[in-house]
């Protein structure tokens, strides 16, 4: 007979779900995932349907919020999520989720407030009819950081730390 009660000592396998409208490391999420044998689920609007033969796909609606609600509502504690949206990030903090930005860097409860508010007053500015920098163009160490920081954190949920000698 089966015991219905999950034991504490046993580890359960984190899901990365990935934020995919806009998301331009796909392929290295993929990658490193199948080297710690993850599931990937990429969540985009039925807008930007693509035909993406790995990873499980998940598409809804149009709206605005659409993907990021249900990211929101698939994850569980000790998920991995990859965004772009501060917003959402900050959302997901709360629930326990490691979330990393498609640039490699990690948002923590140590500098979420700091890039909301960065975020706010970048909105307010433009609200007032003035112009703000947009991001960067992403280049190469940007998917390297990005990289270096999945199997960082990946490592470090699943105590192998030799890993990031590979």
């Amino acid at each position: 007979m089966q015991n219905d009660v999950e034991c504490k000592d046993m580890k359960v396998k984190p899901t990365i779900f990935v934020d995919a409208d806009a998301c331009p490391v796909k392929a290295e999420t993929l990658k490193i995932a199948k080297l710690f044998t993850l599931a990937v689920t990429f969540v985009a609007s039925y807008k930007n349907m693509m035909n993406e033969p790995e990873g499980h796909w998940v598409y809804v609606d149009a709206d605005k919020e659409a993907a990021d609600l249900y990211i929101i509502n698939a994850v569980k504690q000790g998920d991995v999520a990859i965004t772009a949206d501060i917003g959402l990030a900050g959302t997901l903090l709360a629930k326990r989720v490691y979330v990393l930005s498609p640039r490699g860097k990690e948002y923590t409860e140590g500098n979420i407030y700091n890039l909301l508010d960065m975020r706010y007053q970048s909105a307010k500015l433009r609200r007032q009819g003035k112009h703000t920098k947009g991001p960067k163009a992403f280049t190469k160490e940007d998917r390297n950081q990005y990289t270096e920081e999945l199997i960082r954190i990946l490592s470090n949920h699943a105590g192998i730390s030799d890993l990031l000698s590979n």
